[in-house]
């Protein structure tokens, strides 16, 4: 089983992080492992909202890793499962008032099965990577005016 999680307080409103995360398209804007990603729908953002993702794979190879909100609850949650690619993660953004901002907490966890079962320290690592990519994320957000 692999697994990483990291948290951050970000000095902006819980609804202006929780809608920016939401939307899988402001992705490249604080996540380096996206080089493309596309809405699916053109239906209101929650649940069954569907992104078309490419990553970066090993080797700088580009990989899939679409994913689609499978649960949601407006500030407080937001749930995916990834649809498309080598690993195929569940994550959670857990949001909550904190410090006078918003405290985003997100997690990664990844059962593999057979061969990928040997992949599991790089597939840890990779996690550990992206969930820290939350530094970034108030990086960005605490630049934009309010």
């Amino acid at each position: 089983m692999s697994h990483a999680e990291n948290s951050i307080v970000i000095n902006r409103p819980i609804n202006v992080v929780f809608d920016f995360v939401l939307d899988g398209e402001n992705g490249p804007r604080w996540r380096d492992s996206i080089l493309d990603i596309k809405r699916m729908s053109d239906k209101p953002l929650g649940v069954g909202s569907a992104f078309k993702q490419g990553l970066k794979g090993p080797g700088g190879r580009r990989i899939e890793g679409d994913y689609e909100i499978v649960e949601c609850k407006p500030n407080e949650w937001i749930k995916f499962q990834v649809t498309a690619g080598p690993a195929r993660p569940t994550g959670t953004y857990h949001f909550e008032k904190a410090d006078g901002g918003t405290r985003v907490t997100f997690t990664l966890h990844y059962d593999p099965k057979g061969f990928a079962v040997l992949m599991g320290p790089m597939i840890t690592s990779n996690m550990k990577e992206e969930v820290a990519t939350l530094s970034r994320l108030k990086s960005y957000l605490e630049s934009q005016n309010p």
